[in-house]
């Protein structure tokens, strides 16, 4: 019996979308800033960039993880490739049929901006390919944060900056790193859920590599550094500290990175900071276009 729609969405993981939608809203805002104006074309195409990558890398891993059986005893979300919902060709198709999406609409962003931003869009179709995938997986090497500050961070949000100014001003470079420490902070989140699995398969995470307590720290310190980013787009644009509502949101995540025991806690800790990551950016773009 084949994977039903509902296996696909679910598949897609959706609750990580926000890592996607949260970088285009503050590059965008911030251009919005620097220039009072945007262009709503360029900002839905590199929404669509953003949501389509997301997706083809959730897909990507599904099928690498389920192929070299790292997600046979995972708790969490659907996986298409080990549950055999799916079968890895379909999967597998699947991440090809999204990234091929955000190629088209990087293609058109491209032929408005500048040819340069297809180079860009190559790099992070390469970076999402190569997470699991590949003969040396970077994530397998404890390099999955790195490269999700870098794409979903610095790369998404002075990207989406650049598409409309041709430039990318201080904000959208402060705001990368609120939105990509967030992103960080996911995926330690994710990743110390994991330890025990991710051990037993080879998959050398950070949190494999420096161990469950300094990974749990590590958690917070994303969190920390990302709010504190805030503070000098708030020198030059003083409503940007509406970010800072957000605070209280980070509260019950970081208790559970910091105490749980048990994965489904951890679940719950992924979920809270996805959201936190999107209430954020959403603050800090509402605070971006207080003029």
């Amino acid at each position: 019996m084949g994977a039903k729609p509902r296996d696909w969405v679910a598949g897609a993981r959706p609750r990580t979308l926000g890592a996607a939608i949260a970088p285009v809203l503050v590059g965008t805002a911030a251009a919005y800033a620097d220039a009072g104006d945007v262009s709503w074309v360029r900002a839905v195409l590199a929404l669509v960039v953003a949501l389509a990558l997301q997706i083809g890398v959730n897909y990507a891993n599904d099928y690498s993880d389920g192929v070299r059986g790292t997600d046979e005893d995972r708790t969490g979300p659907v996986r298409l490739t080990a549950s055999g919902l799916a079968t890895p060709r379909a999967v597998r198709v699947a991440a090809a049929i999204a990234f091929g999406v955000g190629a088209i609409a990087g293609l058109v962003l491209a032929i408005l901006v500048t040819p340069w931003l297809l180079l860009v869009g190559a790099a992070a179709i390469a970076a999402a390919v190569l997470y699991t995938g590949g003969p040396k997986p970077y994530g397998y090497l404890g390099l999955g944060e790195v490269m999700v500050l870098v794409f979903f961070g610095f790369v998404a949000t002075a990207g989406s900056a650049f598409v409309q100014l041709e430039r990318v001003p201080a904000a959208a470079w402060w705001g990368s790193l609120t939105v990509g420490l967030l992103a960080c902070a996911i995926l330690v989140a994710n990743n110390v859920r994991d330890v025990a699995t991710d051990t037993v398969s080879g998959k050398r995470t950070i949190a494999v590599r420096v161990g469950e307590s300094r990974a749990r720290r590590l958690y917070v310190c994303c969190l920390v550094v990302a709010f504190l980013a805030v503070v000098p787009i708030a020198l030059e644009y003083p409503w940007a500290l509406l970010a800072l509502l957000a605070v209280p949101l980070a509260v019950q995540p970081a208790r559970l990175v910091l105490r749980a025991t048990q994965p489904p806690q951890l679940i719950a800790a992924l979920i809270a900071t996805g959201r936190l990551e999107l209430v954020t950016a959403a603050l800090l773009s509402v605070g971006l276009c207080l003029r």
